[in-house]
């Protein structure tokens, strides 16, 4: 038995699971006993343009003939694809390989349902702590153990239009803008050219849209919020206010709609109505095809501080009951080498992790990818919470308590004091070990 098979019984990590997935139904696909070492079975919730990008990167390494071949299975993005990846850890009988986003490791590897990286195999296949940016491996480590590997950062972003920035005047300006007043004195001068709106921000009924703004201007006053269980969350209500107030003042129906949803808000910048969009860089394939005069940039630094919300897209080893040591060596081998040709995985948008192919000629001339190229230097995930992380309700609490915030009828403070008493409810809860 592993060291983990004799710490946690298969009751205590199917709890954890339900605890942490939700309480999901087990469904198929579980991977068989009977595989070969050379059978690999990987999970993702890749879908779209980048299903189909992560597809032929997997074809392309199945094509060097290895001595393995890699079988994807793709689940639905959020609760369903996090739910069977638990409750099939707590079986024993999960995938070899997993994607798991970064805000989510806090929640799987203290119960259990992930497997540490062995450095000594990952130096074995060619990849080092200093392949990856600080942060971005730091997020990987629980309890000194690394459980994740980073396949990319993908942060919220400022993209315009550089036809409408140029009638403004403004080009220059938005790579220098260093406070809120200087912001939205662009925003009212593109507003004045577009003769609808400076700026495109779609929120309404999505908490994670409202949650990346909030927490980008509310790290950039070096503002911590840390949620330890059994301790109250540690926040600054100060800054935290100053951050809701700020989004508030934009969403004024003149330089910002106040009442757009994520499709108003990509259609309006499409169609030319609107200088600037805030927007992850997963958005940039469907900005690049409709042959937009556009430029992407990080969102600039208002308040102080450098900082920027951004999730990863990472390499997990699930837990299973049995492990095959030449299967995982292939299972390693397989990571290796897609994060070698992540360059393919840049032209979504996503920046990737392994700085070898962030420092190529072939990445460097990729625009706008290379503009935001320095995010992880100083990216901000999602607090560490066994709640949290993409998929979870954690962004939709915040939504229940603020989405009135930004709609103007609001009180900032109220707002944000209502989401703390909701995570202070959680953090009294034990947590799921």
């Amino acid at each position: 038995m592993s060291a983990l098979d004799q710490h946690f019984s298969r009751r205590r990590l199917l709890g954890t699971a339900a605890a942490i997935a939700g309480g999901g139904v087990l469904l198929g696909c579980s991977p068989g006993a009977s595989r070969s070492a050379a059978d690999l079975s990987y999970w993702h919730l890749m879908t779209g343009g980048d299903g189909i990008v992560m597809a032929g990167l997997v074809d392309a390494v199945n094509a060097q003939n290895l001595g393995f071949h890699a079988t994807q299975t793709v689940l639905a993005w959020g609760p369903p694809y996090y739910t069977k990846l638990a409750m099939a850890s707590a079986g024993g009988r999960a995938p070899d390989l997993a994607i798991m986003h970064a805000s989510r490791i806090a929640g799987y590897a203290p119960g259990g349902l992930l497997e540490p990286w062995d450095l000594d195999l990952l130096a074995e296949v060619g990849l080092h702590e200093r392949d990856f940016p600080p942060l971005v491996w730091q997020k990987g480590l629980y309890d000194g153990k690394l459980y994740s590997i980073a396949l990319d950062t993908h942060p919220f972003v400022l993209y315009y239009n550089t036809e409408h920035a140029e009638k403004a005047g403004v080009t220059d300006d938005l790579h220098t803008l260093k406070s809120t007043e200087e912001f939205t004195e662009v925003a009212r001068k593109l507003q004045k050219v577009t003769g609808k709106h400076g700026l495109s921000y779609g929120y309404l009924g999505d908490g994670s849209q409202m949650w990346r703004l909030f927490y980008t201007f509310y790290r950039q006053q070096n503002a911590e919020m840390k949620l330890v269980p059994g301790q109250k969350a540690q926040v600054d209500e100060a800054a935290a206010v100053k951050a809701l107030k700020f989004v508030q003042s934009l969403l004024d129906d003149t330089i910002a709609t106040k009442a757009g949803d994520g499709g108003t808000a990509t259609s309006e910048f499409l169609h030319g109505e609107s200088g600037m969009l805030f927007g992850g860089v997963w958005e940039l394939p469907p900005i690049k095809d409709a042959k937009l005069p556009f430029d992407a940039i990080p969102i600039p630094t208002l308040f102080g501080t450098d900082a920027a919300y951004a999730d990863s897209h990472t390499f997990v080893l699930p837990r299973q009951s049995k492990v095959d040591p030449e299967r995982r060596r292939h299972t390693y081998q397989l990571v290796a080498e897609i994060l070698k040709r992540s360059v393919k995985w840049a032209g979504a948008g996503h920046i990737p992790a392994y700085q070898p192919v962030i420092q190529s000629s072939e990445y460097q001339e990729l625009k706008p990818q290379s503009n935001y190229a320095g995010i992880p230097a100083y990216v901000n995930y999602d607090p560490d919470a066994w709640f949290g992380g993409a998929g979870s309700d954690f962004h939709r609490y915040f939504a229940e308590n603020v989405q009135n915030v930004y709609l103007g009828s609001g009180d900032p403070a109220a707002g944000f004091e209502g989401f703390v008493k909701r995570l202070n409810v959680l953090l009294d809860r034990p947590q799921p070990l």
